[in-house]
């Protein structure tokens, strides 16, 4: 290298050799970016979504007023005893419904899971066994998923009547579908060379499950279901306006009588109650890590 070249670490040469500073993959993003907008736009119009009608001066009132009902917040003895019993009953109906759930989602999670298949070591009778019942596993799944909690709610409530039964059978099947469909593809993306290692020495499906699979995707198996398990909190409050009972059945009341102050003690209860939910899921996946 010449002395000019040493003294100047911008020479030509260096220049020449420096990546260029345009991204290559600039114009495909555009290209995407705009085709989003084209596909988007129309779908806004489509529903009818006009974020101006926030700001008219009208409409700001209205909200004011409605927002300037909840002051102050109801703080009585008795309002506060039944808030706790609503706040126990949303709680033990998220418990309650993702236990259901999951005991619906482990066998049918499971018979999704290939690497499990003996099937697959090689030729031989009974792979298409497999091939069916995952089939029908996958069709159940999607049935239990595809109806939203809050019809099957709407529906158990004309069985079993006002009460946290009908959440908790709402919550069980539509979550068990949610977490057997994900449990499927967690199982099925984890390493199966363990697996199939056990497999093929002559291990059972079971002992290939917790030695084969588990280890590797137990931790994000216990995220998701915690996960699941905050999304049922949550659901469980909307379900109690259609009388499965909880904070939302209390809720429902509330804005009935047009008590605005004890919306508001139930809405500071309901926030409390999901940010406990997510510290402790938070917590656990420290623990798992």
């Amino acid at each position: 290298m010449s002395r000019n070249a040493a003294a100047n670490p911008f020479a030509p040469e260096d220049r020449a050799a420096a990546p260029p500073l345009r991204d290559p993959a600039a114009l495909p993003r555009l290209g995407w970016t705009l085709a989003a907008l084209t596909v988007l736009w129309p779908l806004l119009q489509l529903a009818r979504f006009d974020p101006a009608a926030l700001f008219e001066s009208g409409n700001l009132a209205a909200m004011g007023h409605f927002v300037g009902g909840f002051l102050p917040p109801e703080t009585s003895p008795e309002f506060l005893a039944l808030l706790g019993k609503a706040t126990l009953e949303t709680l033990a109906m998220a418990t309650a419904g993702i236990a259901l759930a999951v005991l619906l989602a482990v066998p049918l999670g499971l018979t999704l899971t290939r690497s499990l298949s003996v099937s697959r070591l090689g030729p031989g009778r009974g792979g298409w066994v497999g091939q069916v019942l995952r089939s029908l596993a996958r069709g159940l799944l999607a049935v239990l998923r595809g109806v939203p909690e809050l019809v099957w709610a709407l529906l158990f409530v004309r069985v079993f009547g006002l009460g946290a039964a009908a959440g908790v059978l709402a919550l069980g099947i539509t979550y068990g579908g949610m977490l057997g469909k994900v449990y499927g593809e967690i199982l099925e993306s984890s390493d199966d060379r363990p697996t199939r290692s056990l497999l093929e020495a002559g291990s059972g499906r079971l002992a290939a499950l917790f030695y084969g699979l588990l280890p590797n995707a137990a931790r994000e198996l216990v995220s998701y279901t915690v996960y699941r398990w905050e999304c049922a909190v949550r659901a469980s409050v909307v379900m109690g306006f259609v009388g499965a009972g909880g904070l939302g059945q209390l809720m429902d009341q509330s804005m009935k009588m047009l008590n605005g102050g004890e919306a508001a003690t139930i809405l500071a209860t309901f926030l409390v109650l999901v940010l406990a939910a997510d510290g402790l899921s938070e917590s656990l996946r420290r623990r798992m890590a």
